[in-house]
């Protein structure tokens, strides 16, 4: 048997203390540098937007810059493993997305553990999904479950991959409509969102953030929202159950996750940190002033479209 003398076991103690107290230190002082945000998406898409302007607020919350990362492809899996990855000491941080609820179920092997690898910080927002068809498309939702009804596995839409969210939300929609669509699937959703503005494809679920510009150019059309209720910012589209009977919500959520092991008083301080941040009157404003902009200009549209002009202003 070992033994330890009496200074080597005062020694060891002192070396705790000091280890500890560091911990401590560091902890207290938490944020001394920046902070990165790595998300597994292109940049320019929705949760890429949400995710800079969150950072914008946080960093101005604990005075240190937040810096957002893209690291896309596989499904997320490369953000993921790089932040499970990481050290836990809360500098670097995940956008998570509501495809990480999907991933285990189509993954046999993943190189992280989706359940002990991360830490949930802070829910920070919830985007709800709309039905958008090309410019020559169906004029309705009744028309296109009608289409997919009439001429099963004809139709056609495409999705950023298998099992992603855009994937599961369209076959729900074919399968409680009594149809069936065929899937092509995408290696992101803007090749996926081209296609469906050529006509290839009779319809496409998405975001409104993602596909408004399209709106406001006349290449798309919304045919429904994928909630419960009507959306605050699209007051005249109607939900998929008011036009056809059966209930369709699609929503994706955004997650801040930290590695797992990372200090809770860490974790605490973001948590609160970042819930100051979604409520700060500039951030909520910015997203109003946004929704409205669009609500705006999709009203001027209708109103100069009964007047005989083009949406940019000239006359027919």
């Amino acid at each position: 048997m070992m033994k330890f003398g009496r200074r080597r076991v005062l020694a060891a103690g002192a070396v705790l203390a000091v280890s500890t107290s560091a911990g401590a230190q560091a902890q207290a002082g938490y944020p001394d540098h920046a902070i990165r945000f790595v998300g597994g998406f292109p940049p320019g898409g929705p949760a890429d937007l949400s995710g800079r302007m969150l950072a914008q607020g946080l960093s101005e919350i604990l005075g240190q810059q937040v810096v957002v990362e893209n690291k896309s492809g596989a499904a997320g899996n490369i953000a993921s493993q790089l932040v499970a990855e990481a050290k836990p000491d809360g500098y670097t941080l995940l956008i998570g997305t509501s495809i990480m609820s999907i991933v285990p179920s189509i993954y046999d092997k993943l190189p992280y553990d989706p359940l002990n690898s991360f830490i949930a910080v802070a829910h920070f927002t919830t985007v709800p999904m709309i039905i958008v068809a090309p410019e020559n498309g169906a004029k309705s939702i009744e028309e296109l479950v009608a289409l997919l009804r009439k001429e099963p596995g004809k139709h056609s839409y495409g999705s950023p991959g298998n099992g992603s969210l855009i994937h599961m939300g369209s076959l729900l929609l074919a399968q409680r409509a009594g149809g069936e669509a065929l899937h092509v699937p995408y290696r992101g959703s803007a090749p996926a969102m081209q296609d469906t503005l050529a006509g290839r494809h009779a319809f496409q679920i998405d975001t409104l953030g993602s596909s408004k510009g399209f709106i406001d150019g006349g290449r798309l059309r919304i045919l429904a929202v994928c909630t419960n209720e009507r959306m605050a910012a699209l007051p005249d589209v109607p939900t998929v159950k008011e036009k056809t009977g059966f209930p369709l919500e699609v929503v994706t959520w955004y997650l801040i996750f930290a590695p797992a092991g990372t200090p809770p008083p860490i974790v605490d301080r973001l948590s609160v940190s970042i819930n100051q941040a979604i409520k700060a009157p500039a951030i909520v404003e910015k997203a109003r002033r946004s929704a409205w902009r669009w609500c705006n200009r999709r009203r001027r549209r209708r109103r100069n479209s009964m007047k005989g002009r083009w949406p940019c202003g000239r006359r027919s």
